[in-house]
């Protein structure tokens, strides 16, 4: 998670005079700690530095709580949060520093209440960025030990408030997530997307949740966006093949298909796919010929051999429909190349009935009735 730091917290702040403050009060020394605060800063004085001139802004500011006048003006108030929420992000005593964000929190909200005019507006938004910070490390420390309701009600306040941080917009989506508050999630995941995240895996999330949704233009749309970020992205690619086939775009999927296969001509599941796709619409040669490209980069695999050996067989039928010599001729070819396809797919995944039903069926054809019997009674033990 992206971290603040703690010296861009501090804004440095012209406080404007007073004209009930001519004499020396514990106002004002609050307020003078304030710049030598700044100065220690500038300075790069450490911690130890920095809590003691904090140390003598709080008791003053505490002193002028406390006094019938000074407690009701807006300044005391505004000074009382900046110098408490510092001390909750430099303060290394959890117990105290939790403390100082309990009182910086408090006195946001007086000083909101009896600032009518905003005069002091500077103090407030400091204080506010300061009390975000120590919100984040208690947003981690949820995160860490498993309390993602905790995580994600610190993490939603502080990435409204910052929204162009991306890594805070993811962080609070994960906690949603976590919390199966899907909803939420897609609008953080969305935020950084919107604010120039080009991660592929946020774009794949992203149309997860928009198809969970049932919003299924929506996410091809995002997998879109996201293919035009990372061109020929595998899981991107997959992705959006696979969602274009589950919403029966079969044309849309098979010209994609095309053009990865220009770029990469390595990816057996493409040609997979390819020959599927193909296999589908009858044209058995283009199926055949992805198929033997799939098998070229993987010789074992499965689904290929399987879907080739069933090509062969649909071919085989569709020559024998057609009730001539050759036909007949060209149905006892591809039922041999079926037989040795399947054989080499049941050698492979010898579990699979399919393969073994199919094999069957062969053999039925080919009056092997021996091996009909054999592989009947292996079907028979699954």
């Amino acid at each position: 998670m992206k971290k603040l730091s703690f010296l861009s917290a501090i804004v440095l702040l012209t406080l404007g005079g007073n004209s009930a403050f001519s004499q020396k009060s514990q106002l004002q020394v609050a307020r003078n700690s304030i710049g030598k605060l700044q100065a220690a800063i500038s300075g790069k004085k450490d911690v130890k530095t920095q809590m003691g001139i904090l140390g003598e802004g709080v008791r003053a500011v505490e002193a002028a709580q406390n006094d019938k006048k000074t407690k009701k003006w807006p300044e005391t108030w505004a000074i009382k949060a900046y110098l408490s929420s510092y001390v909750s992000i430099i303060d290394g005593d959890e117990g105290n520093s939790d403390k100082y964000f309990g009182l910086a929190v408090d006195a946001i909200d007086s000083v909101r209440r009896l600032d009518k005019f905003q005069a002091n507006s500077r103090l407030i938004e400091a204080s506010i960025y300061n009390i975000n910070i120590k919100k984040q490390n208690k947003a981690n420390n949820a995160f860490k030990n498993n309390d993602f309701t905790t995580s994600y009600n610190l993490l939603k306040e502080i990435s409204d408030f910052f929204p162009k941080d991306t890594a805070l917009a993811i962080n609070t989506a994960l906690s949603a997530q976590n919390i199966r508050a899907f909803d939420s999630a897609l609008i953080y995941f969305k935020r950084a997307k919107d604010n120039g995240v080009k991660d592929p895996a946020i774009f794949q999330t992203l149309s997860k949740l928009y198809t969970s949704k049932f919003e299924h233009e929506q996410a091809l749309k995002i997998l879109e966006e996201g293919i035009v970020l990372n061109p020929y992205n595998a899981n991107l690619t997959n992705d959006y093949i696979n969602l274009l086939l589950d919403n029966e775009k079969y044309n849309d999927a098979i010209k994609v298909i095309e053009q990865n296969l220009k770029a990469n001509t390595g990816n057996k599941l493409l040609y997979f796919l390819y020959g599927y796709l193909h296999q589908r619409n009858n044209t058995y040669t283009t199926a055949e010929l992805a198929y033997t490209k799939a098998l070229g980069i993987d010789e074992n695999y499965f689904d290929a051999l399987y879907q080739l050996g069933l090509a062969y067989v649909d071919s085989a039928n569709e020559s024998l429909n057609a009730k001539t010599p050759e036909g007949s001729q060209k149905f006892v070819t591809l039922i041999n190349r079926a037989e040795v396809t399947l054989l080499q797919a049941h050698e492979i995944n010898q579990n699979d009935k399919s393969t073994v039903q199919l094999l069957i069926d062969i053999y039925t054809r080919e009056n092997k009735l021996d091996k009909v019997r054999e592989l009947k009674s292996k079907l028979e033990e699954f």
